[in-house]
Formats: structure tokens, C-alpha cells, sequence
């Protein structure tokens, strides 16, 4: 992980919405570590579907050099049946972002590996064609298509990321780790890969971004590597000296969730280690980081 003392001092005012999500947490954290000017806003203090609310928050942190959105329906499986607050949350809220943070300050946008259909045998790169399969999905394609496309020329910036977790809110990782750790057996799908990624670690990365002088555009950051996620729970068993004998493979169709998750999203950092920009570990290494580092938190 990229610690806060490696963060470079960049005396630039940033601005984060979202800020009561896993998220939008550990970066107003870093960069207060870091001793940045940050400004964090939780979904009751910022209304991101509301330009007026956008536009007196920007002015508040001081006209905000840096906005970063983390903001978002994630809600998944509740999108199906609520398609119309999850598209104006995560498909216009930033273009709204976008227009107010026009020749005023870097935008990052925050997307996701549901943008793309999951048919690939290889990690998606940014160029890739995309095929949402959820209203989740759709809506996150839209709110990148609104943040690149409204304000041509603006310094907007989308990542791609994928299979959050962290020590707060909900998460695969928690969910699973806490029944580990009371002796329940879990049924894990074995039919989804992807890239389990530590929001401290993406957070981290996301700083760099903000200071980083690359050009404007889409960008993939998840951890490295790739497994599925009865994979990945047979991992934390190990860090959590749990039987991993109580996790039990299972698939998709068994489970008859609403909504269809991407068989295969594993994303390509290729374009952001080009730019020189700071690598992410290898989702094994950031499992057992994270571990150590937040201990029962974690798993709660």
C-alpha cells in the first residue's frame, strides 16, 4: 500500500464526495494524513444530482482543485427494480460533476467492471467495448458517458475499479469473514473471476492521479492477479486461521440473485502502469495487508 508519508504534499484543495462510503473514507483519511486541504461530503451533507448543491460544495472547499466522486448507487441487486434512482445517482450525477468542474478543477469519476458484458477470457482493457448486463451496470456506463462526454477538453478522469472491500460498510469480504469466524459455512460462487481490490489501496492510487500530469480519459486500477471469489474466500479463511473446509463452491444460477454479475471482469492495468502511475499489489498480498493491518475490524 502506499503509505500517507509517500503521498506527495501537493498543496492542492480536494474535494470528496461519498465521503461516508468505505470509499470516499479511507481517501479523506490518506489525505488527511497526508496533510491536504480535504473537504468530504456524505450523501446528506452533498446531493450529487443537484448542480446548485455541486456548485456551493466546490465553492465551500475553497474552489476544490481536485473532485473526486465516489458517490454512487451500489445497491445491485435493488437496481433491477429501482432503475430510476440508480440512474440518476450514478449515470447523471456526473455529467453534473463534470460541467461544474469545468476549467475549474480535476474530476476522477469512479466506475466499475459492471460496465462490460463478462464474456472476455482475458483482462478487459480500457478500450474494450462494453456490454452492460445489469441496470447497475447501465447506469454506471452512462455516468461515465455524461462525465467524458459533456465537457470535451475538461481534465475529467474515469477509473474503473472492481470487487471492493474494506474495513466499514458492507462488502464480500466482511460478510464472509465474519461468518468464518463464528464457525458457519459459506456457499461461495466459483463461476465469477475478477480482481478482490482494498479500498485503501485504491484510494492511495487515486491521490496519485490527482496530481499526476497525464492526460484526461479512462482508466483501470483493481488489484492485480485474478480469482473467483470461492477463491477468495478460501484465502481469507487461511488469514483468518478458519477451516477452509466451511467455504463450499457454488454457482451462479444456484444463488437466483436479480441481477446478472459479470462472469469475467477482470480489468487491465496496462494503460495506468504505462503511465507511470503507482502499481497495485497482487489481490493475495492486499488480502493479507488488510488482514493484518485492520484485524477484527475487517471482518465485523
Amino acid at each position: 500500500m502506499v503509505a500517507p508519508a509517500q503521498i506527495q504534499h501537493s498543496l492542492m484543495r480536494w474535494l470528496v464526495t461519498g465521503a461516508g462510503g468505505a470509499l470516499g473514507r479511507d481517501l479523506v483519511d490518506l489525505l488527511r494524513a497526508a496533510q491536504e486541504p480535504v473537504t468530504g461530503l456524505t450523501r446528506d451533507e452533498l446531493d450529487v444530482t443537484n448542480a446548485e448543491d455541486i456548485r456551493r460544495a466546490i465553492g465551500d472547499a475553497g474552489g476544490a482543485d481536485v473532485v473526486i466522486n465516489t458517490a454512487a448507487y451500489t445497491r445491485v441487486d435493488d437496481a433491477e427494480s429501482d432503475s430510476d434512482a440508480a440512474e440518476r445517482v450514478n449515470g447523471w450525477a456526473p455529467g453534473l460533476l463534470a460541467i461544474e468542474c469545468f476549467n475549474r478543477a480535476r474530476l476522477i469519476h469512479v466506475s466499475t467492471d459492471y460496465v462490460f458484458g463478462g464474456d472476455a477470457t482475458e483482462p478487459y482493457e480500457v478500450e474494450a467495448p462494453i456490454s452492460p448486463q445489469s441496470a447497475y451496470g447501465r447506469s454506471k456506463a452512462s455516468g461515465e458517458a455524461a462525465a467524458l462526454g459533456l465537457t470535451p477538453g475538461g481534465d475529467v478522469h474515469v477509473v474503473r475499479t472492481a470487487w471492493l472491500y474494506s474495513g466499514s460498510g458492507p462488502s464480500f469480504v466482511r460478510a464472509v469473514g465474519g461468518r468464518l469466524r463464528q464457525g458457519q459455512a459459506v456457499d461461495v460462487v466459483d463461476d465469477q473471476r475478477g480482481a478482490p481490490t482494498w479500498t485503501r489501496d485504491l484510494a492511495a492510487r487515486l491521490i496519485a492521479l490527482g496530481t499526476a500530469d497525464v492526460a484526461p480519459g479512462l482508466w483501470h486500477c483493481s488489484a492485480a492477479g485474478e480469482a473467483s471469489w470461492f477463491e477468495v474466500a478460501v484465502a481469507l479463511s487461511e488469514e483468518l486461521n478458519c477451516d477452509p473446509a466451511l467455504v463450499r463452491p457454488t454457482t451462479s444460477a444456484a444463488l437466483q440473485r436479480p441481477a446478472k454479475r459479470p462472469a469475467y471482469s477482470v480489468l487491465s492495468n496496462r494503460k495506468w502502469i504505462a503511465a507511470g502511475l503507482p502499481a497495485m499489489p497482487h489481490w493475495r498480498d492486499a488480502l493479507h495487508e488488510a488482514v493484518t493491518t485492520l484485524g477484527d475490524a475487517l471482518t465485523d
